[in-house]
């Protein structure tokens, strides 16, 4: 009884907190950064780490295996990624984009994981013969880790495109026609308007060339954030299927089964293999290479959250058909 109602607080203690460093990265966003909410946002996003850490090692204790068995736990553990993601910068003093994508990405799935999902779902229960294996916590954990990390890259890519493809504003406004009417002024009242609207365009276009140079640094900035994160998700995703096909022929006795989950876990792999080998070539860097990355967003749900749906195949455990049940 205590270990969970100590779950339980902590549980909404770590979401408070991070919603509230929500609300701080939304006021910077609306006026000009503080440097003392930004130390708040971040030292917030360490005591919410700190809280799913202490939630997922009561769960450990009390349950008596890693917490790692159901959705519920894989969803906690998915926001512990996020937090995991988001320090890591932090810690080498090094400010990135990923703090605007990490922090909502935690919210999102813990406050799912807390207020979306029955509360029957919370509750621990004994393992099932299938997953009673010491690869529970390799084959589980890598491919955990590498969603957060597949899915911050790929958000990050999608920033790229948003950018990217977004039309310049000309904040001074353009001329339609550039033919001036003579009408009643003096020629000498021409030349004086014509010199002020070359002045015009010279400023407006330093303007842009001024905000051009700063979207294409931000531009380089994401590509290159999204490709160290997109690479060690994968390498992660790579790791959790290796060690879960190992898992899978001592229990299944097949390292293979083309089960729905393992088919789109292949697939979400393919994808980011080819995102990868775009990489390599300076000609499909930046928009094309992201583009690949946010078909993969969407693919990594599919795989993740999407075959739970179904509740089919070998690894139907903790979906939604059999907790309803």
């Amino acid at each position: 009884m205590i270990f969970f109602t100590l779950e339980h607080i902590l549980t909404h203690v770590s979401l408070s907190v991070v919603s509230i460093v929500i609300t701080i990265y939304l006021m910077n966003l609306l006026v000009h950064e503080i440097v003392g909410l930004y130390n708040s946002s971040e030292k917030g996003m360490v005591a919410t780490f700190l809280c799913i850490t202490g939630l997922l090692v009561i769960r450990w204790i009390y349950s008596g295996h890693v917490p790692l068995s159901d959705l519920y736990e894989s969803l906690m553990f998915l926001s512990w990624s996020f937090s995991i993601i988001h320090m890591v910068p932090y810690f080498r003093n090094k400010k990135n984009y990923l703090n605007a994508i990490t922090a909502p990405s935690a919210i999102f799935t813990q406050g799912f994981a807390t207020s979306g999902l029955l509360t029957e779902m919370h509750q621990s229960t004994i393992l099932v013969p299938a997953l009673q294996s010491q690869w529970l916590m390799m084959h589980v954990s890598m491919m955990v880790l590498s969603y957060a990390a597949l899915l911050c890259g790929s958000l990050l890519s999608v920033a790229l495109l948003v950018i990217t493809f977004r039309k310049n504003i000309s904040i001074f406004g353009k001329y339609k026609n550039n033919n001036l009417q003579i009408g009643p002024f003096s020629f000498g009242e021409i030349q004086y308007v014509n010199e002020i609207r070359n002045v015009l365009q010279i400023q407006n276009n330093c303007f842009i060339s001024f905000i051009n140079y700063h979207r294409y640094q931000l531009i380089q900035q994401l590509d290159c954030w999204s490709s160290r994160v997109i690479s060690l998700g994968f390498i992660f995703l790579t790791i959790g299927i290796l060690s879960g096909a190992v898992w899978a022929n001592e229990a299944w006795g097949s390292y293979w089964n083309w089960d729905p989950k393992e088919t789109w876990a292949f697939i979400t792999w393919t994808i980011f293999a080819i995102y990868l080998h775009t990489r390599t070539n300076e000609n499909l860097q930046g928009s094309n290479s992201a583009i690949v990355a946010s078909i993969g967003f969407f693919i990594i749900w599919i795989c993740y959250f999407g075959v739970n749906l179904l509740g089919i195949g070998l690894h139907s455990y903790g979906s939604f058909a059999l907790t309803s049940n």
